[in-house]
């Protein structure tokens, strides 16, 4: 694994949150595993966290299936879950992924239902943290899911300014939520997170392709955070989370 100069300081920079394989309406480069790896060379980001566009799109189980075809190490699996009889399984964390992505959203499931907190429930004792995009919840079933499970460790993405009452509010609450930096583009917002909450809440991502990568990658160059705080969130909190696996 390589590492780059973020102020002056030689980090690893760790994308927590984007999508191998085609999109339904747009010809993306991460289309397949090289297209992918070559627009992390390209954005020097040295290896990311890869959820399956057909377990977004699609059948999780099927996208999830293909994540077992990934051959570069720079690549680490995210499988998406769904609870209940009709959904990926149980989950015990042996031999899997220390990250999972959760699409209530789209897969059509309720967050707080009882088969939803079982297997997150499993999720949580098996050290496994989870991506959850603002967009496919509201802040009361965050509030709800965070306080049920209270292990468990989430990653907001795509957050963005107009939570941010409600996101401040979350944090302030639970300790174990976190925000990715994929739509945090406003005026110092990664900063004001840093500093109110601590760098180690703070998880560079881009959820590139659908979402842009340049922007997020760089306001990661140019973050006006002590150099140690900046290294949290380009990589180091990943790592953590992630028990060193990436």
């Amino acid at each position: 694994m390589t590492s780059h100069q973020i102020l002056g300081a030689a980090i690893t920079v760790v994308d927590i949150n984007r999508v191998l394989g085609p999109l339904p309406n747009d010809a993306v480069p991460s289309r397949d595993e090289t297209g992918l790896v070559r627009e992390l060379d390209r954005m020097r980001i040295d290896t990311a966290c890869v959820v399956h566009s057909h377990a977004l799109h699609g059948d999780p189980r099927d996208g999830n299936g293909r994540l077992s075809d990934i051959g570069d190490r720079r690549l680490h699996p995210v499988p998406v879950l769904v609870p209940g009889p009709l959904g990926t399984g149980g989950w015990d964390g042996e031999g899997t992924a220390p990250l999972v992505r959760l699409c209530p959203d789209r897969h059509g499931w309720n967050t707080t239902g009882p088969h939803a907190l079982g297997l997150l429930a499993e999720v949580s004792r098996a050290n496994t943290t989870v991506l959850l995009a603002w967009e496919a919840v509201t802040a009361a079933e965050v509030h709800l899911l965070a306080g049920a499970v209270p292990g468990l460790r989430i990653v907001l993405t795509g957050t963005g300014y107009r939570s941010l009452r409600d996101l401040g509010e979350l944090l302030d609450t639970h300790p174990l939520l976190h925000v990715d930096t994929s739509t945090l583009a406003g005026h110092r917002q990664v900063e004001w997170f840093a500093q109110r909450y601590g760098a180690h809440r703070v998880l560079f991502g881009t959820g590139a392709p659908v979402t842009d990568d340049a922007g997020p990658r760089h306001q990661l160059d140019t973050l006006d955070l002590p150099d140690g705080d900046a290294a949290l969130v380009a990589g180091g909190n990943a790592l953590r989370l992630l028990g060193g696996a990436v």
